[in-house]
This record gives structure tokens, C-alpha cells and sequence, in this order.
């Protein structure tokens, strides 16, 4: 799950995080009022969105600048009322964008340097490790590429913690001067507790920032958080915000189904996080390209099979459904009548290629044979992946009805 800027510094500030004073607005009148309170001083309005890239994005009523520097109140109203609700288009939202439903008004820094610091999971060490870099305020995969001397990685012993001679080592390496060291070192002890308390997959500020009166502060913050933890917080998944969201995955949660949407027109239905990974990789060795992640689990109900299909069947893109099951804790012959009745209540109107296997897999065969559906039945998974192929560049080339 993601969050806002304007949520993530909320948050960041109950550890400690020093960052810039600010609140959100939903209206213009809001932010000149915020703008307003927060006094004589400079001032940044940046729209909230979950995208990167807003400072150079454009917005479809022409304004450019998802992050603008203002002098006055009433140079704020007018910000925001060109940003809240228009569509900001930036290189991580595609050409759709993205709505703006709030702005953050905060007070602007003056900058001298900006760094980059980050705290993620480590996959390969099962341990958390803190990403840093002198090169702040752009993005860390071209820091990688162009300078990846530059980049400096400290892992971290999951039961000790960050020890503060880590943390001292980090801002000596990231060149803060002897009067800023103590500063350092207490944001990055607070980003870390953030990481740990919060059950957080990634706390990443870019850019970390020196202003002119030597001030360490968090500029910008994103935090990603652990699906699977949230239940231990409550009052961090309330702030989610779903309008962020592709519709078709919140729908998918409100059943129990792991969904992603991809750009391809050949939807997967499959029971098994990794099956579902290798039904994906077999399409695009075939030449085709999957239209989704979907994940209906080990015990799918005939109820969650049918929303699924019509989730998949939302998607204006997709010409083929492929449904790979593996029969284990869910028998074939339960799953294919499961197949069978969501087909026929949601009306299939595109190719289906089914392939089964594992416990009563002749059974279910059979019952999909004789359900009356035009089904196109598949020996294996390469069988399968061929026929989806097929069966998507044979719809995709037919002629619309005029």
C-alpha cells in the first residue's frame, strides 16, 4: 500500500523526522488559508498524487508543474485551483495521469545540497538495508547508472537495529560537516524506527536536504508498507486512498483475489502466486502478453471465480481469458463446475482456454466438455499458452461489426 507525501511526512514527523510545516487542502480557499497560517514565509503548493516526476508534469489544461514556488496567499488559491482536479500527466503515470484531488502547502526550504536516503527489505539478505546517495533530487535507477559509485548501501541486523555508529558512518559518507552530524544521525535513527514500527517495504526521501541555515530535513518522503502487516495498523490503512488505484484491483480485494492489471490482452486466471508468475512468462515466450496478475488462491469459491471473471471482462483490452489450475487442496472437478457457472452468469463472449490438472482432473475434463461452453480445452501449459495466443490474435484481427 501506498501513501501521500503530505501523509507520509505526517507520519514521519511522529518519529521524530525533522521536515517542513505544511497541511493539506481539498479547495483553493483551503490553501490560502493554510498558506495564510503558516505566515510571512516562502511557499511550495505540490500536487498529491501517487506518481513520481509531478515537478516536471504536465497537466491536461495545460499547466505545467505538479510543484510550483509561490510568494503569497493569493498566489496559492491560484495554484490550486489550476492543479485540484485536473489530470496531472507525469512519466509514471502514463498518458492517463493522474487526478489532483488534494495540493500539500508547506513552507519551501532554501537548499544548499540534496541527498538521497532510503531504508528497503532487502530480499537477498532478508534483512533491512538503508540506501544512500550524494546525489539527491533525481531518480535512484539513473543514479545507478550513470554514478553507481555514488550510491552507498549500509545493511542492517534486524535485531540490533541501527547502531548509532551506523548512522554516524552514513552521514560522514554522505559529506555533512561536524556541526550537522547529530542532525543526520537523528533523522536517519528516526526513518529507520518509521521502517520497523510501521512494518513499512520501503522509506525512501528524495531529496534529503541541507538549507542554507544548516537545517537536515526530509524535503519529500515515500513509504511503501507491508500488505500482509496491516492489520496490526489500523489508522495506517485508513489512509489509504483508493482513488490512487487501478479500479479493477480494488475491486479484486474486496474479494480476496490478488490482482495486478498489465497492458496485454490475454487474461490469466490461475491459483498460485508462482503458477500465476510462470502462466505469464510461457504467453510472452509464445508471443503474447498477459493482461493481469490474478491469483484466485488455493481454495477458490465458485463466488470468487465468478468475480473474477468479471473483472478480467472489464478490462476493454483483453480478446482471450487462459484459466490454468492446479488441482491440490481444490479439486479439478470442484474448480471446473466453478468455471463452469461463473462462464454462464457473467455470458463469456470471448475464447476460454481452460487447462487442469492435478486431483480428478479427468473429471473435470469432462465436466467442462459437456457444459455446452465453447471452450477450448489444453493438454499442458505450453498447449495452453499456444491456443491463448492464437485465440487472441484471431479475435484481435476480426473485424467490428459496423
Amino acid at each position: 500500500m501506498n501513501i501521500h507525501e503530505y501523509q507520509a511526512k505526517e507520519l514521519l514527523q511522529r518519529f521524530g523526522v525533522a521536515t517542513t510545516r505544511g497541511k493539506v487542502a481539498s479547495t483553493p480557499e483551503e490553501a490560502e488559508q493554510i498558506a495564510r497560517e503558516l505566515g510571512d514565509v516562502d511557499l511550495v503548493v505540490k500536487a498529491q498524487i501517487h506518481a513520481g516526476g509531478r515537478g516536471k508534469g504536465t497537466f491536461t489544461n495545460g499547466f505545467k508543474g505538479g510543484v510550483h514556488l509561490v510568494k503569497s496567499p493569493g498566489e496559492v488559491r491560484d495554484v490550486a485551483a489550476r492543479m485540484l482536479g485536473q489530470t496531472l500527466v507525469t512519466h509514471q503515470t502514463g498518458p492517463a495521469g493522474r487526478v489532483v484531488n488534494n495540493v500539500l502547502v508547506a513552507e519551501s526550504a532554501e537548499i544548499a545540497r540534496e541527498m538521497y536516503f532510503a531504508v528497503l527489505l532487502d530480499r537477498a539478505s532478508a534483512a533491512p538495508l538503508i540506501v544512500a546517495s550524494t546525489e539527491g533530487g533525481v531518480e535512484i535507477e539513473t543514479v545507478g547508472e550513470k554514478s553507481p559509485e555514488r550510491i552507498m548501501r549500509e545493511p542492517v541486523d534486524p535485531l540490533a537495529g541501527l547502531h548509532a555508529f551506523q548512522a554516524r558512518k552514513l552521514a560522514k559518507q554522505l559529506a555533512f560537516d561536524s556541526a550537522q552530524l547529530k542532525s543526520a544521525s537523528k533523522l536517519f535513527d528516526g526513518l529507520y524506527r518509521t521502517f520497523i514500527a510501521c512494518d513499512c517495504s520501503m522509506v525512501e526521501v528524495n531529496p534529503l536536504v541541507v538549507t542554507t541555515k544548516s537545517e537536515v530535513l526530509a524535503l519529500d518522503a515515500k513509504l511503501n508498507f507491508d500488505d500482509n502487516a496491516l492489520y496490526r495498523h489500523p489508522e495506517i490503512a485508513a489512509l489509504r486512498d483508493i482513488a490512487e488505484e487501478d479500479p479493477r484491483e480494488v475491486e479484486a480485494s474486496k474479494h480476496g483475489l490478488n490482482y495486478i492489471g498489465l497492458d496485454g490482452n490475454i487474461a490469466c486466471l490461475v491459483n498460485g502466486a508462482g503458477l500465476a508468475m510462470a502462466t505469464m512468462d510461457i504467453i510472452k515466450f509464445y508471443g503474447g502478453s498477459p493482461a493481469n496478475f490474478l491469483d484466485v488462491g488455493g481454495d477458490a469459491t465458485e463466488k470468487e471465480v465468478t468475480e473474477a471473471f468479471k473483472i478480467l471482462m472489464a478490462d476493454k483490452n483483453v480478446k482471450a481469458i487462459l484459466v490454468n489450475i492446479f488441482g491440490g487442496i481444490m479439486k479439478c472437478d470442484v474448480i471446473a463446475q466453478g468455471i463452469i457457472n461463473a462462464a454462464k452468469t457473467v455470458r463469456l463472449s470471448m475464447p476460454l482456454v481452460v487447462r487442469l490438472e492435478g486431483t480428478n482432473v479427468e473429471a473435470g475434463k469432462k465436466m467442462i466438455a459437456g457444459s455446452g461452453l465453447a471452450v477450448i480445452a489444453a493438454d499442458d501449459l505450453a498447449d495452453a499458452a499456444k491456443k491463448a495466443v492464437e485465440a487472441a490474435s484471431s479475435k484481435s484481427q476480426k473485424p467490428n461489426p459496423k
